[in-house]
Parts: structure tokens; C-alpha cells; sequence
């Protein structure tokens, strides 16, 4: 059900994915999520075209705690924010964070390595029905997406809406 990656360029960390639709208790995990006893990120999966785009923004998360450059307090909330194509962090959280309302959630978790009593805590704390994280793709509302990081038609013609947004997400602190 859930998915879990290694990151290539730090080896000791592992990515572990969990989808988790028709949620009936997204405002006590957000609360949770806000006062640490959720050790992960909750993002609306809305707003993701794929894991592989989660696993972007979690390794250069990683990346720049390692350097002690990043732009939030948390490695979760760097997440979130490295999501976005803008660098405005209440905006980030506003469009990718879960919301209170949401029946749907991805959480992501970043571990040294694999920890089955962690992924058996956010189990036990969502009410609601795990399904394999690469479902992901069947909740994207695409044109939400498109709006949000300026996709073109032409730039689609090109490639894939996957690759787009995974180029404005690593482009966006140089521009």
C-alpha cells in the first residue's frame, strides 16, 4: 500500500508514502501534524501529478537540512513547501498542506531507515481507507495544477505535465 524510496544522494534516509482516501478526521491529524505527534507531512494529493514529485521535494528537503539552508522550521514543512513554484510558505502550506476539510490525504515521512511501528502509528491515527500511494494520479485535479505553475499548451506538446512541474520546482529558488 504505502511506498517507500531511498534517496540516492543520502542513502541513510528513506521516503515512505501513504495514501489514504475517504478521511473522516483531516482537522484532528492536521492538529496533530501542527503539534509534532504527527512526525511527517500531510499534503492534499490534489495537487500532486505523482509520488515521483513528493520524492523531488522530500530529497531536496533533505538536502538543505544537511546544509542548514532551509526556509521553515521543519523538515515536513520544507516538504510542503518545496512543492510550490512560488516562494511564499503560507501559500505553499494553503495550496499543498491538507486542509481541515479534505477527504483525502498523502503522508510522507521521512526515516533513517525502514520502521514498521511508524507506519503502523498514522495507520492507527487515520480514519479512513489506505490505498496503494501510486494512486495518487487519480485524485489530481489537473487543471488546478496547470493554473498554479503556469503549464503552457505549447510546454505540454513537449513533454509531460509531470516534468513541467518537477522543472519549476527545482527551478524556483533560481529564478
Amino acid at each position: 500500500m504505502h511506498v517507500t524510496h531511498e534517496l540516492e544522494l543520502f542513502p541513510d534516509h528513506r521516503v515512505t508514502q501513504m495514501l489514504f482516501k475517504e478521511v473522516k478526521n483531516a482537522a484532528e491529524l492536521r492538529q496533530c501534524a501542527v503539534e509534532g505527534k504527527i512526525k511527517g507531512a500531510l499534503i492534499n494529493p490534489t495537487m500532486l501529478v505523482n509520488p515521483f514529485q513528493v520524492l523531488v521535494a522530500a530529497n531536496k528537503a533533505v538536502n538543505l537540512q544537511k546544509i542548514g539552508k532551509m526556509k521553515t522550521r521543519s523538515l515536513y514543512s520544507e516538504i510542503i513547501f518545496n512543492l510550490s513554484p512560488t516562494n511564499n510558505i503560507s501559500e505553499a502550506f494553503k495550496r499543498f498542506g491538507s486542509s481541515d476539510g479534505d477527504d483525502s490525504v498523502l503522508v510522507v515521512l521521512v526515516h533513517d531507515k525502514d520502521e514498521p511501528q511508524l507506519l503502523s502509528d498514522i495507520t492507527a491515527r487515520v480514519s479512513g481507507r489506505q490505498v496503494p500511494a501510486e494512486d495518487v494520479s487519480s485524485l489530481t485535479d489537473h487543471a488546478k495544477i496547470k493554473k498554479l505553475y503556469k503549464i503552457t499548451p505549447q510546454e505540454e506538446k513537449c513533454g509531460t505535465l509531470l516534468d513541467a512541474v518537477v522543472c519549476r520546482m527545482a527551478s524556483k529558488d533560481i529564478l
